[in-house]
């Protein structure tokens, strides 16, 4: 009996913990994989996986699914695969009707019943954890698919003989409907065993009937949970792929958008056993590890020990992210992401707002103040890359006060900001406070806000502007000497951001989708309207930017010509042929015997007439600055080449 467990991912490079847990805690119970590869008896039930992402053609999923012939079906269901998934459970119901589809995860969790009137021909729905209970619905489907076959490896329905398939009891009709090959028996034949015994489900016997729920499952201590990704052969050699682990489940916070405020306790893996797995990504040399727990510094004795674990175990490779409470950081946790390695770990704090009347009225304790100084000292020892989100559509939040609240965040300099937007989850409390808001929202996933009573339609749309904005200019990391500049010619940051979109909107360049190379060309066109006076020192700034980023050997368009142009080639090419004798700025290079040729394709030299890496700008002083670009020596964070100023 194969149960196969179907994850549909937003993108390739995710993966999916949940289908991993379930199949590791089924294993750990005796449903391991078949073993007739070596001759042995085949086991009487295996979970096995399958994993898509939402990019792949619908047809190539469906046909690979029914291509595995699968005697049950579980699909992990989430906010961006809902509705691919509830597509794929459809049609496969068509082409299977005898095997029972069953769904589970946060987007079918809290209205099961809704789900199931949605999809008839669906088995039933898994609620909430779903470790134990598909570990003894597996073990329930087992034993039928055992009893009706008369021993290890029986296929069909239950009550269906082994041999054709068929129910022996469904009488003539069933044989009617299966005189051609391929046919299957009406639905009025087909039945699934019950889980009437199983807490935590809810679910029919048989197609179209009447759908039952047991009771509430007990949480499960997390110290049970097997560490699944040691025998987790689908991830391949770990290095294309986003590892997600959790050390806890549960949030203490109540914050009415979020789900995670329906679960009441904080449940903690030991700590000794966080640490050794995390050595085996340490081991590994897994690119990047996030932590998926809700907030993981609520607690502090457990948030010391895996991050002074890390800073003790460090192989300079792998990165950790975390998701904080900023404001509750301790003098002591502060001090000791102070000292981790550049890179080692980055920092996700949900702000959200800092209107304080909003914060009270979701139900979110954060002290903002406090919040910008804890961000402002951590951002001061250069080594942590700090992400900071803020919802736009929120209670009592207008677009005044979200443009107060992002120019507030603004000015923290996150390496990231992330401007989201409202999702109203069932289950959630925004969820049934909606009316009172005056906040309606899309009816179908992600279920994101349209307007409420304080933001009107046209104001989300202006906000979904800005974000495309913040994403491409500020988030890309790429304009970061050009922006700050170009920020002194209006009123505020947001305001800076809201006249570029509208300048994109007058080009189209939102229906465009300009190349990587133009968006530089369009933030100069756009300067060059707002600051006309200072246009050489913004192509300077844009080149200085390009050239941090990528050593690209074909000079851009918007780059100024330089003064002095063969004389500062002459001077160019001299550095490089003195370096080979007498390295001072690319000794790692000589040492590793590149010749100069080779050194001036690995680097680059470009000459500037304004000073444009420093911090407070200067006029020209009919100076010509002479940069090096080292590519090799990239900044971990940002991963801005070395710059050194040469004395040419």
């Amino acid at each position: 009996m194969r149960f196969l467990l179907v994850a549909v991912n937003a993108k390739y490079i995710h993966s999916n913990p949940a289908v991993y847990s379930l199949r590791a805690y089924a294993q750990r119970s005796g449903f391991g994989p078949s073993s007739r590869e070596n001759g042995q008896p085949e086991a009487v039930a295996e979970a096995v996986l399958a994993e898509y992402t939402i990019n792949q053609p619908f047809w190539e999923i469906l046909a690979d699914l029914y291509g595995k012939k699968p005697d049950a079906v579980g699909f992990s269901c989430y906010i961006w695969n809902r509705e691919m998934i509830f597509a794929l459970a459809r049609e496969l119901s068509r082409l299977l009707p005898h095997i029972p589809i069953w769904l589970g995860g946060p987007e079918v969790t809290y209205d099961p019943e809704e789900t199931l009137s949605s999809l008839p021909h669906a088995a039933g729905v898994m609620i909430g954890e779903g470790e134990e209970t598909f570990r003894e619905l597996l073990e329930l489907y087992a034993a039928s698919s055992h009893a009706s076959a008369g021993g290890p490896g029986g296929r069909g329905p239950a009550g269906a003989d082994p041999e054709t398939g068929e129910d022996p009891e469904a009488g003539t009709d069933s044989a009617a409907a299966a005189d051609s090959e391929g046919a299957v028996p009406p639905e009025k034949n087909i039945c699934w065993p019950s889980p009437e015994g199983i807490r935590g489900v809810a679910y029919r016997t048989h197609p179209g009937g009447e759908v039952t729920r047991t009771l509430e499952r007990p949480l499960l201590p997390l110290d049970r949970l097997p560490f699944f990704y040691k025998e987790q052969k689908e991830i391949g050699d770990f290095q294309d792929r986003i590892i997600y682990y959790e050390s806890s489940r549960g949030c203490p916070f109540r914050c009415s958008y979020c789900l995670s405020s329906v679960d009441k306790t904080v449940r903690f893996r030991d700590v000794e056993l966080v640490k050794k797995e995390l050595q085996f990504f340490l081991d590994k040399r897994v690119p990047q590890v996030k932590f998926v727990d809700r907030t993981f510094n609520c607690s502090h004795s457990h948030a010391m020990a895996i991050w002074s674990y890390l800073k003790e175990h460090d192989n300079g490779v792998t990165n950790f992210h975390f998701e904080i409470a900023a404001d509750i950081l301790t003098e002591e946790e502060i001090a000791l992401l102070g000292s981790l390695r550049p890179g080692l770990v980055q920092l996700e704090i949900g702000v959200q707002s800092t209107n304080p009347d909003t914060l009270r009225e979701i139900r979110r304790s954060a002290d903002w103040e406090r919040l910008k100084e804890i961000v402002g000292r951590l951002r001061g020892g250069r080594n942590i890359h700090i992400h900071l989100d803020l919802i736009a559509g929120l209670p009592l939040e207008g677009l005044e006060s979200f443009q107060r609240s992002f120019n507030d965040v603004y000015s923290c300099r996150p390496d990231q900001l992330q401007l989201g937007f409202l999702k109203v989850l069932k289950g959630s409390y925004m969820h049934e406070k909606a009316e009172e808001y005056g906040l309606e929202y899309l009816d179908f996933p992600p279920y994101e806000v349209l307007f409420t009573r304080w933001l009107s339609y046209e104001d989300v749309l202006v906000l979904k502007r800005v974000e495309e904005m913040v994403e491409l200019y500020y988030n890309s990391g790429q304009f970061t000497h050009t922006l700050p500049v170009l920020e002194e010619c209006f009123s505020s940051p947001f305001a800076m951001y809201r006249e570029l979109s509208a300048f994109y909107e007058r080009r189209g360049l939102f229906r465009q989708s300009p190349s990587r190379l133009y968006r530089y060309q369009a933030l100069l066109d756009f300067a060059a309207g707002a600051d006309p006076e200072r246009l050489e020192l913004y192509q300077e700034l844009l080149t200085f930017d390009l050239y941090l980023r990528e050593n690209a050997k074909s000079r851009p368009d918007f780059a100024p010509a330089c003064r002095q142009e063969e004389q500062a080639k002459e001077r160019i090419s001299r550095f490089y042929r003195e370096e080979m004798k007498n390295p001072r700025f690319l000794a790692d290079y000589v040492r590793e015997g590149y010749d100069s040729r080779q050194m001036a394709r690995l680097t680059h030299v470009e000459c500037f007439r304004f000073p444009v890496w420093e911090e407070r700008m200067r006029l020209p002083d009919g100076k010509i600055y002479y940069v090096l670009f080292d590519y090799r020596g990239r900044d971990p964070l940002s991963r801005r080449a070395r710059t050194e100023i040469l004395p040419l």
